[in-house]
């Protein structure tokens, strides 16, 4: 049996019941629950994971648009924490891959700088025993919805993987002579523009660096969410999502068809 040192007792009890007494969870709705079964999946369990970080500090110049790179790393390890302690749930029920993941972030009352951070989503595994996994061997995991999941499926695609990029950055403070400057006209904050353009770029950029690693096509679904986190109101993080997708069948969905009823109900 593998070791999953990260993971408590009390998730490998839950994960490794007995055959014949194990029940399923999951997040699903009705809906996505029978779209996934229809994909050729089936639900295992929901499978989650968490990091509770201290992040760390960093001093910003005033007046200069600059990434806080110690904020950005943290960040980013303590999602890759809780995503990878959610993949070996996964692991311990043999499961291909997770679908409707969610990243959570949530601050707690124990100090200004300590956050947890959560990966929830459920688990699903091939009903034909053909493997899903990435060529790192991982379990795959999307933020689809079950409805998504089977239109990709249908469409010849699958998920390969969530991939992410974060990036913390400090917009630069404008001076009293530049405000004084402004009163009264319109005109373009330039340095502000060119922060949060840089900021959103980098983050973007990372995305696609991870979905390039994992020999993806496309990255679907991505999501660009701008958070403070409770920092300084000049230091924003923004966090760009989205699944990681490769062609791996020719399409099977059906063409839409014209229907018309045959009813001679008429309408003045």
């Amino acid at each position: 049996m593998a070791e999953y040192s990260d993971l408590p007792q009390d998730a490998l009890s839950r994960l490794q019941q007995e055959p014949d007494h194990f029940v399923f969870t999951s997040d699903l709705s009705v809906n996505e629950f029978i779209l996934v079964e229809e994909a050729g999946f089936t639900p295992l369990g929901m499978v989650m994971g968490s990091s509770i970080y201290h992040i760390g500090y960093q001093q910003a110049n005033w007046t200069k648009n600059q990434e806080m790179t110690v904020l950005s790393q943290a960040m980013y390890n303590a999602r890759e924490l809780a995503m990878t302690r959610m993949e070996e749930e996964a692991d311990a029920l043999k499961a291909d891959g997770i679908i409707g993941v969610r990243l959570q972030v949530s601050h707690r009352e124990w100090g200004q700088h300590i956050a947890e951070f959560v990966a929830i989503g459920t688990a699903v595994k091939a009903k034909d025993g053909s493997s899903h996994r990435t060529i790192k061997g991982k379990p795959f995991t999307s933020d689809l919805s079950g409805q998504d999941f089977y239109l990709l499926m249908q469409a010849g695609y699958r998920p390969v993987s969530l991939v992410m990029g974060s990036c913390v950055y400090h917009v630069a403070h404008q001076g009293t002579l530049a405000t004084i400057r402004q009163l009264g006209q319109n005109r373009e904050l330039l340095p502000y523009t060119q922060g949060l353009y840089d900021a959103r770029e980098r983050a973007m950029e990372r995305m696609q660096t991870e979905a390039a690693e994992l020999k993806a096509q496309g990255i679907v679904g991505v999501h660009l969410h701008e958070n403070n986190h409770s920092w300084d109101s000049h230091i924003l993080e923004f966090f760009a999502v989205g699944t990681a997708v490769v062609k791996f069948q020719d399409s099977v969905m059906t063409p839409p068809n014209l229907v018309l009823p045959m009813n001679d109900n008429t309408t003045d």
